[in-house]
């Protein structure tokens, strides 16, 4: 493989984590770590199924509204559902979820929101999908399965939730706290039946801030695939750093993608949408950062059946072709399959 990073691709290509080192492609990075509560905020949601158990839910209001009986007849998995008590949503239902704490790693924070509010122990299973608005906002949705621990009931009723419930029938029928939690639905039960990606889940490696570490792939109709390198010292896969501007802090995670792009390629090069192949966190890392690594892939277009990659006009990127037959393929299945966990801006 020459030149290639082969240790690096092999590392984000089977869902792993890999140094973040100090150099970055594009601007300068924010000169301060990113920390929950200052400049960040991290939600976590977990989506559980069970398939034995069937529980309508308690009415926690007596006289007043009640929730509409399962529609379905027939038997079908159950989603487990908390009846929330916060008093702008109390009574309305949505999946288990909350914001992750200082000095939380990913998974304890889904592990310890699940507990809270529905009283059972769960094991990740895997990322369903990552949500963001730039570092002002991201969210963690996870499929994960139950381990242990009691359902909670109406009598056990806290500041976290009213109940939890294993719901049979169709969510949309009960008064949601948002509709949003009905695509992720929707998500894990498709993963279940045919998972489109492997097993995703958060690797344990420090990073001070916010960025993304890139596999930008060129393939053209011939077969032929290039991934784009940063080539200060050591070959390796492009890392940008999020939220260098104030435009970024709630623009999303496609932007700083874009602006690297767009300065090291010729012509506007309207890149496909990213797909997360990992990611990496670890809590209170260097001077108490919660910085994460999330490794993209994305594809460059073609302009023609058989074209090359534009030449970049900056030194600091350079494209690689890729001849490793076994490395090539396993590029390529990931982009012809879409094979990566969704980002949705």
């Amino acid at each position: 493989m020459g030149e290639a990073p082969a240790a690096e691709l092999d590392a984000v290509l089977g869902g792993g984590g890999w140094d973040v080192g100090v150099s970055f492609e594009g601007p300068p990075p924010p000169t301060g770590p990113i920390r929950l509560g200052r400049n960040a905020c991290y939600v976590v949601l977990a989506v559980l199924f069970n398939e034995e158990v069937r529980q309508p839910p308690r009415d926690p209001h007596p006289g007043g509204t009640r929730c509409p009986p399962d529609p379905s007849p027939s038997p079908q998995d159950g989603v487990l559902l908390v009846q929330e008590a916060k008093p702008e949503c109390r009574g309305k239902w949505y999946l288990p979820a909350g914001r992750m704490e200082p000095g939380e790693s990913i998974v304890a924070a889904m592990r310890r929101e699940v507990k809270e509010e529905t009283g059972l122990e769960c094991e990740p299973l895997t990322l369903l999908a990552l949500e963001e608005r730039g570092p002002a906002w991201i969210r963690f949705a996870f499929l994960a399965r139950p381990t242990g621990g009691t359902l909670k009931t109406l009598e056990e009723a806290d500041a976290e939730s009213l109940q939890a419930v294993w719901w049979a029938g169709d969510p949309s029928a009960l008064p949601l706290r948002a509709p949003d939690i009905l695509p992720l639905l929707d998500l894990a039960a498709r993963y279940r039946r045919s998972p489109p990606h492997p097993p995703t889940l958060p690797q344990e490696l420090p990073c001070a801030l916010l960025c993304l570490r890139l596999l930008v792939a060129f393939a053209n109709d011939a077969g032929d695939l290039w991934v784009l390198l940063g080539t200060a010292g050591t070959p390796h896969l492009p890392v940008v750093a999020c939220g260098t501007s104030l435009a970024e802090l709630r623009g999303g995670l496609r932007l700083p993608v874009l602006r690297l792009l767009r300065d090291c390629l010729p012509t506007d090069p309207r890149p496909g949408p990213l797909g997360l192949l990992g990611l990496q966190h670890r809590a209170g890392g260097p001077g108490g950062a919660d910085g994460i690594c999330f490794n993209m892939l994305l594809t460059i277009p073609p302009s023609s059946p058989g074209a090359a990659p534009p030449e970049p006009h900056s030194p600091s990127v350079r494209w690689w072709h890729v001849e490793e037959e076994s490395l090539r393929g396993r590029i390529l299945q990931r982009l012809r399959a879409a094979a990566t966990v969704p980002v949705r801006g």
